[in-house]
This record gives C-alpha cells, sequence and structure tokens, in this order.
C-alpha cells in the first residue's frame, strides 16, 4: 500500500546524514596532503586518533541487541580491512593524481554496490534510480576526464587514477561490511571496531613500506588531527544511515564527495576546474537528486 503521508522521517533524517558525511569526508584529500606523511601513515594516523575519540561513546546504551564493547565479529572486522584497503589506495592515488580524479574515481563505488546490494539484500533498484546512478556515474567521468589544458595535476596521472579506481572496490566492500554490522551494533561500535582493525594493518602497510610515520610540522600534525575528526563525524554519519538506508541508496549519495573535493583543490592547490568539469559537478548533483527521488518513490510504493 502506498504511504500518502510521504517520504518517512526517519528515511530523510538517513538521506541528511549522508550528503553532511559526503560532505565532510570531500575534505580528507586535502587534509592528506597536508599530513606530512606517507600515504598509508596518513591512514593510519586517522583511524588511531579516531580510536579515543570514539571510545568514550562505546559505553553509551545501544539502540542494538550486541553491546558496543563486545569483541567485533568478522563483519566488523571485514569492514576494517576493506576500509584499510580503501585508505591505502586512495591515499596513493592521492600522491600522483588530481584531488578531483582521485576522489571521482574512488567514488566508482555505487555500481559495485548497487548490483552486490540486488544480489545479497534483494535491494532491486527501480529504473528511475538506475537512471540517476547513470547521470551521477556519467558527471563523474566528466569530472575525472577533463583536463586543464590538456594535463592532469599530478606526478603520475595514469596510475594514481589507476589506484583510485581500484578504491572503490574497497569501499564497495566497506559498505557492505557496514551495512551487516549495523544490524546487530550501534554505529559507534562499527565505527570504533572497523578503526581499531583499521590503524592495526595500515601500521602494518606503513612498515613494509618504509613511509615517512611522523608528522614534519606541528600542522602535520593538526592536519593528523583533522582527518581523525573527519572520520569520526563523516563516515560516522554514513555508517549511521546504512542502517537505516539501502547500501545502494546510500553510495550514490556519497558521490557529492568528488563536487566538494573538486572545490577544495581548486581554491587550496589551483587545480583549475573547467567547464567540462562543471558541467560533471552539475550532473552528479543531478543524478543523486533523481537517484534519491527514485528510491522514496520505490519506498512509498512497498
Amino acid at each position: 500500500m502506498t504511504n500518502s503521508r510521504g517520504p518517512d522521517s526517519s528515511r530523510i533524517w538517513a538521506v541528511a546524514a549522508v550528503l553532511a558525511g559526503a560532505c565532510i569526508i570531500g575534505t580528507v584529500p586535502v587534509l592528506v596532503r597536508l599530513t606530512e606523511t606517507g600515504p598509508a601513515a596518513a591512514g593510519f594516523w586517522r583511524m588511531l586518533l579516531a580510536v579515543p575519540m570514539l571510545l568514550p561513546f562505546l559505553w553509551r546504551k545501544s539502540d542494538r541487541p550486541t553491546p558496543g564493547i563486545a569483541l567485533p565479529d568478522w563483519a566488523l572486522i571485514g569492514a576494517g580491512l576493506f576500509f584499510a584497503g580503501d585508505l591505502a589506495f586512495w591515499h596513493y592515488g592521492i600522491g600522483f593524481t588530481s584531488v578531483a580524479n582521485a576522489t571521482v574515481l574512488a567514488n566508482l563505488t555505487p555500481i559495485v554496490v548497487t548490483f552486490v546490494g540486488w544480489l545479497i539484500y534483494r535491494e532491486k533498484p527501480a529504473g528511475l534510480f538506475l537512471a540517476g546512478l547513470a547521470l551521477g556515474m556519467g558527471g563523474a567521468w566528466m569530472l575525472a576526464e577533463a583536463r586543464t589544458s590538456g594535463h592532469a595535476p599530478g606526478s603520475n596521472p595514469p596510475l594514481g587514477d589507476l589506484l583510485s579506481a581500484i578504491t572503490a572496490l574497497w569501499y564497495a566492500g566497506y559498505f557492505i561490511t557496514v551495512r551487516k554490522a549495523r544490524e546487530q551494533r550501534g554505529v559507534v561500535a562499527v565505527m570504533f571496531w572497523s578503526s581499531a582493525v583499521s590503524a592495526l594493518a595500515l601500521g602494518l602497510v606503513m612498515l613494509i613500506l618504509r613511509e615517512q610515520v611522523w608528522p614534519a610540522s606541528v600542522a602535520g600534525w593538526w592536519a593528523c588531527i583533522g582527518l581523525a575528526v573527519a572520520h569520526c563525524t563523516g563516515q560516522g554519519a554514513i555508517a549511521w544511515a546504512l542502517g537505516r538506508l539501502p547500501t545502494a541508496t546510500a553510495s550514490v549519495v556519497v558521490l557529492i564527495q568528488p563536487a566538494v573535493a573538486a572545490a577544495l583543490g581548486w581554491r587550496l592547490f589551483g587545480e583549475t576546474i573547467s567547464p567540462l568539469q562543471g558541467l560533471g559537478a552539475a550532473a552528479i548533483l543531478a543524478g543523486v537528486a533523481l537517484a534519491q527521488w527514485a528510491a522514496a518513490r520505490q519506498a512509498r510504493a512497498q
């Protein structure tokens, strides 16, 4: 039966949370460049510093049956490992290509998430949702492929673009495992344990690759702290929403990240945004809006 009252308020709040989280995460590529550490080390500090920020909230009363302090299960461990892979590949990609490209290609995730969500959770997407996804992905492609004077910023754009594209697979795994973990755990428990696992994995990677571990200045430390804050608030908002939204819907909304990252890259690093990139950003926003409208319409019809 169709709900004549319109979209449920909890869904509206969940979509708003994903939008806010995506905008916050859009600042991460800039902070990574300012950490003065190796790429994996930047992820290590992001995760490690997030753990004590989350710890005081772990004992609060949870709305989930499993207590927050209980040891992590396979879904939480998987979420942490997937996110470690996401950060390692993405941060290296950021070092080789532009902020806009790294963020856009890393957010090809909706294609994978929509397909897997349909297989695992039977979240069959509506035709209009797929149209919105296609529009958003088309905008992402324009934003990534457009070049100023035929050249992309970065020391090795092809390698950076490849690493960033692989990141999408890791991020898709993170989305799916967090969705599973949220069935039994509250958002703080999911964030705490996945962050702890990610910190361990990224610490191992940075040692194996012999990266620069310690920030060289106070400004670098502030950037690391900023990464941790962005992680707790941005990814926390997305994790909270994944307990209330289909994975495909949430993954499309986070496509707004590239537009935020491109704007910051232009403002802080002089990465000029061409007319084609501007059109791509507009297409992303239109695609997100269409996908959300289609998902809300499908939800009301159920």
